[in-house]
């Protein structure tokens, strides 16, 4: 009986700082943004009260917030491009990530670590100088865009500009998030036993079905959580947009971020915030259906 106990207040001292953590620092916060979302915005900004101050001013809660961002289309299409962004990032990092990982994994061990301190050296440099230095190299007077738009010329077409242009911000994104795919995908890759695919080549399956029937499925677990780590952060991103974008192809990260610091609409900006979360989990919950559906089904 004494040795359950013990282990019961062990397990519980193990889970207690990081649950108390979690509740203090991403749920009430949480709830902080779901409460503002039922707000009024303030006069000067922020939030209006919830109680009547006897000065006249709205107060309480109100789903005046949900209705305008259903009335108008306009969130609508930007949160559609900002998953369609989300989308392509994910998918682009994924075919350029999956052969370096591959090659990673079956490098001789003494190589391996270097190599995975190459993918991870761009993290020692500042975010934004990494950021502002695709602006120089996708800018008129570069070397590519002179180079792409010498083609274009060569077939009769005008010239384009690469910087502030939705290329740029999918550039930027794939450059940034990169990392976050390959490594799952290494970390998966490696522990693969070149034992299956002798196997499937003695059963006279040639090189396409060795990787498709062993390597990639084998592989999905690391392609799922690099494709979470990447399509998740990419939603939220206003700072690529905003310097390589312009203002002409708005994102969804950048309209909240505009909600909160510009127009200083609180309330709104919260309900965008739900939105764009609650559109996340129902993504995450129905990967998470099709990954057990398609476990059964195996």
């Amino acid at each position: 009986m004494s040795e359950t106990k013990d282990n019961r207040l062990a397990r519980w001292a193990i889970t207690a700082p990081p649950t108390l953590f979690l509740l203090a620092f991403f749920l009430v916060p949480a709830l902080i943004v779901v409460l503002a979302s039922f707000q009024y915005p303030g006069e000067f900004g922020g939030l209006a009260p919830l109680f009547d101050h006897g000065d006249g001013r709205e107060h309480g809660l109100t789903l005046e917030n949900y209705r305008f961002f259903a009335s108008d289309f306009l969130f609508t299409e930007i949160f559609l491009r900002s998953f369609a962004v989300a989308t392509a990032s994910t998918l682009i990092c994924l075919v350029m990530a999956y052969p370096v990982a591959w090659l990673i994994a079956r490098s001789p061990k003494r190589h391996r670590d270097l190599l995975v301190l190459l993918v991870i050296l761009p993290f020692a440099s500042n975010f934004l100088i990494r950021v502002y230095a695709w602006m120089i190299i996708l800018g008129p007077q570069a070397a590519l865009a002179r180079m792409f738009n010498g083609v274009l010329g060569a077939f009769g077409l005008e010239p384009v500009s690469l910087l502030f242009s939705p290329f740029a911000v999918l550039v930027g994104m794939v450059y940034v998030h990169l990392p976050f795919m390959i490594l799952p995908l290494y970390t998966n890759l490696e522990k693969h036993d070149p034992v299956l695919l002798d196997a499937a080549q003695d059963l006279g399956a040639n090189a396409w079905q060795r990787f498709w029937r062993v390597t990639w499925s084998l592989s999905l677990p690391g392609v799922f959580s690099g494709s979470a780590l990447v399509f998740i952060p990419v939603l939220g991103m206003f700072a690529i947009p905003d310097i390589l974008g312009g203002t002409r192809d708005m994102l969804i990260g950048n309209l909240i971020k505009d909600q909160f610091l510009g127009v200083r609409d609180w309330p709104f900006g919260a309900t965008l915030s739900i939105v764009l979360t609650l559109c996340v989990l129902a993504l995450a919950g129905f990967a998470a259906w099709a990954g057990k559906a398609r476990r059964g089904g195996a």
